[in-house]
């Protein structure tokens, strides 16, 4: 899936809707950067700026941002 946008996975290790939505990309193969929002303020900060809230996990894939673990719009995203 070389035409994959790029994904970026803002969580925390606490978070398991975070560990379901890694998974999920894990199990289709999907490459994603994850900021980790505890270990680094400017990561929750940055989390916020893209997401307009402050709930976990953010997912940026390509231009589309998407808050929660939302299977069908991460499939949209990412062109499944």
């Amino acid at each position: 899936m070389s035409d994959t946008p790029q994904v970026t996975v803002y969580s925390a290790p606490w978070c398991g809707f975070c560990s379901a939505a890694k998974q999920y990309l894990d199990k289709k193969g999907v490459k994603y950067t994850e900021k980790d929002v505890d270990e680094k303020r400017e990561n929750a900060e940055e989390a916020m700026k893209v997401s307009g809230q402050t709930g976990i996990p953010v997912l940026v894939i390509g231009k589309e941002t998407i808050v929660g673990f939302d299977r069908p719009r991460i499939d949209a995203a990412l062109n499944l």
